[in-house]
């Protein structure tokens, strides 16, 4: 199966994904991953994303792509994949509708987890996140329980830039659930709540 996840930043999508993953063998390709590998990397690429997600802004569709493309070529993608921060607008919609045929592969749907705007700040701003392994805690932790690795607020997940990333998605991100509607593709579940719960409704709403 392959999917596509829609949310606002902090909707819980990037759970679910993993908890489908471990389920089921599909590949989860984060967007929002390859691009803070990259700036960990210090690639051109990563440097140039950087200011955008320190900002709270949208990365540019063309510092993306390249990646994404890479990517879906790799041979676990064979058993589904997860798409989750692509695409965030209706042009990368089309534009991936398009690689994808290139590429002989289609989408079978897109999951729309939706979580209100408040729970959404709550969460992202107690958000942590290890230096050494990426591990994503809160802020009760004060090492990493995975590595002992030194947990940190990432840029983005300061409330002001979790505000920008909100009016972003609400503007430029959302008429993609229209876009998926018109595809007949788009399947939605309440976000809030226990996430074990939540993925139960996932399976279902997904006929897995």
């Amino acid at each position: 199966m392959n999917l596509v996840l829609l949310g606002a930043p902090g909707a819980g999508k990037g759970t679910q994904a993993q908890k489908l993953t471990a389920e089921f063998g599909f590949a989860h390709i984060s967007t929002g991953d390859l691009l803070r590998s990259a700036i960990a990397a210090g690639t051109p690429l990563g440097l140039e994303a950087k200011e955008y997600v320190t900002s709270g802004q949208l990365v540019p569709d063309e510092l993306v792509l390249s990646l994404l493309k890479e990517r879906l070529a790799s041979d676990d993608v064979e058993a589904g994949f997860i798409l989750d921060g692509y695409p965030r607008n209706t042009a990368q919609a089309v534009t991936l509708d398009s690689v994808l045929s290139e590429m002989g592969k289609s989408l079978d749907a897109a999951l729309l987890v939706s979580v209100d705007a408040a729970v959404i700040i709550d969460r992202l701003s107690r958000r942590r996140s290890c230096k050494e392994c990426g591990f994503t805690g809160n802020d009760t932790m004060d090492a990493c329980p995975r590595c002992g690795g030194e947990m940190y607020r990432r840029d983005d997940d300061d409330p002001a830039a979790i505000q920008t990333r909100l009016d972003t998605y609400a503007s430029k991100t959302a008429p993609l659930v229209e876009y998926f509607k018109g595809q007949d593709k788009l399947v939605e579940v309440d976000g809030e709540g226990d996430a074990d719960d939540i993925y139960v409704n996932v399976k279902k709403v997904l006929g897995l």
